[in-house]
């Protein structure tokens, strides 16, 4: 069967694109604007790719399926093509479901923030097991290389994504993966674009958990107020919860400050310690989280522990791109305010007094929106400077909302300008984070070639 993926280099279609090619479909797709690592990807795996949605590209390849990513909307020429001419065509999450998950035990990664690590984390550790799980995660774990994989045991851990399924499926991404194990991480507000307000959130929420099963269990952190609601509105499955105060349920207690070394335990039990070379205390969570989940499908926590030491943290997670005149440039994916603040207190628990320079895009359709607007100069705070970059479509004044930071606060609409201060103002010993979901005109390299200069 030949499948042609629309969107095919995003990091969710990108997966699917990987795991049709391990199952023997011969796989072609369209994108535009691509950018590693899933663009680097996916060639290195021999998929066609072709830039732009010419409707020329599917009438050439005539393929039997066309999968359409959440990114395609009416008036796509390829969607328009394959609606006239009625091309068989579905939704990666629904295509995942029917060829891959059907018949797996599903370990599902939902919530705001850390769902790429935790999923990733919660990969590592079934591997370390010798479980060797598939997966699909909307990232490239370092410790795999690859986005996504069949795997050889009915295990799976996917990373649940609450965004949209295709403009002909306004449900959630997660409802279609059917999880037997369903971690909860967090639950804030986000993607203005397409839910109304966070309960609307909350009710897509409650949709995946009716689908859990009674004999699964459901993971989820007791002190988030919005996920307690959600399982108030209904939960059929067994519950652990993740209680760092009270000790009711899955704990852990930083024994350095960056929380590169901490103690995990269940109740009155300790499991032992973890030592790995991430830092911060969402990283703790996100290892927690995994940890608990691996003991439901039989991994021994210790045995979980011992596996985390060696996990390799996502690429685009405070990943270090490389130093410069003793000047480090670091890429991470942070894009709402708790996660931009989570990500500076990490570093600057890491660096001490150096001077960290954080670089934002307001990229996302939330961030553009200015949905987060109160809540950004405070996220930013941990930084020595900052450097945001604001598109022409933004709806707010950047300087005139974030006037409580406006002594170290520089708004630029290019690349090449930011580039050419950060050039002029770094000194060694400097510490420079690139906060972005997107490729940010490969801004990492720009930035890497003008301090060499």
């Amino acid at each position: 069967m030949h499948i042609h993926i629309l969107g095919i280099c995003g990091t969710f279609m990108g997966g699917v694109a990987l795991l049709a090619r391990e199952l023997g479909y011969q796989v072609s797709g369209s994108d535009t604007g691509v950018y590693p690592p899933m663009s680097t990807q996916l060639e290195e795996q021999g998929i066609q790719l072709s830039e732009g949605y010419d409707p020329a590209v599917i009438e050439k390849l005539k393929p039997d399926l066309v999968v359409i990513g959440n990114a395609m909307s009416r008036g796509n020429a390829s969607v328009e093509y394959v609606l006239e001419r009625q091309i068989a065509f579905t939704s990666g999450p629904e295509f995942v479901y029917r060829h891959i998950l059907s018949n797996r035990w599903v370990l599902a990664v939902a919530g705001t923030h850390g769902k790429t690590t935790t999923s990733s984390m919660l990969a590592w550790i079934l591997q370390y097991a010798k479980l060797e799980p598939g997966f699909l995660i909307g990232g490239v774990p370092q410790n795999f290389g690859v986005s996504a994989r069949l795997g050889n045991t009915p295990f799976f851990v996917i990373e649940a994504d609450e965004y949209d399924t295709a403009f002909f499926d306004k449900r959630s991404k997660f409802v279609h993966y059917h999880p037997r194990t369903l971690v909860l991480n967090n639950l804030e507000f986000d993607h203005a674009d397409i839910f109304a307000d966070i309960d609307a959130i909350k009710r897509q929420f409650h949709h995946l958990m009716r689908i859990v099963p009674a004999t699964g269990k459901v993971i989820s952190d007791a002190q988030d107020v919005n996920l307690e609601a959600v399982l108030a509105m209904g939960c059929w499955s067994e519950i652990e919860k993740v209680d760092h105060a009270s000790r009711q349920g899955w704990w852990a207690e930083p024994i350095k400050a960056d929380a590169s070394e901490f103690k995990v335990g269940f109740e009155n039990r300790e499991f032992g310690v973890v030592c790995w070379d991430l830092i911060g205390q969402h990283n703790m969570q996100n290892g927690l989280m995994a940890i608990a989940a691996a003991r439901h499908v039989g991994v021994a926590p210790e045995h979980a522990i011992d596996g985390l030491a060696s996990y390799i943290n996502t690429k685009r997670r405070l990943e270090l791109r490389g130093v410069v005149n003793d000047i480090a440039i670091y890429d991470d994916f942070a894009h709402h305010p708790t996660a931009i603040r989570l990500t500076l207190d990490g570093m600057r628990h890491k660096v001490g007094s150096k001077k960290i320079i954080a670089i934002l895009e307001l990229r996302s359709n939330t961030m553009k929106m200015g949905v987060h607007k109160a809540l950004l100069a405070e996220s930013l705070v941990k930084a020595d400077e900052v450097i945001i970059c604001q598109p022409a479509n933004a709806d707010w004044d950047v300087m005139q909302v974030m006037r409580s930071i406006k002594n170290k606060l520089v708004v630029l609409t290019e690349v090449a300008a930011i580039a050419e201060r950060v050039s002029r103002t770094a000194r060694p010993g400097d510490h420079v984070v690139v906060m972005s979901n997107g490729g940010f005109d490969n801004i990492h390299e720009r930035l890497l070639t003008a301090l060499a200069v």
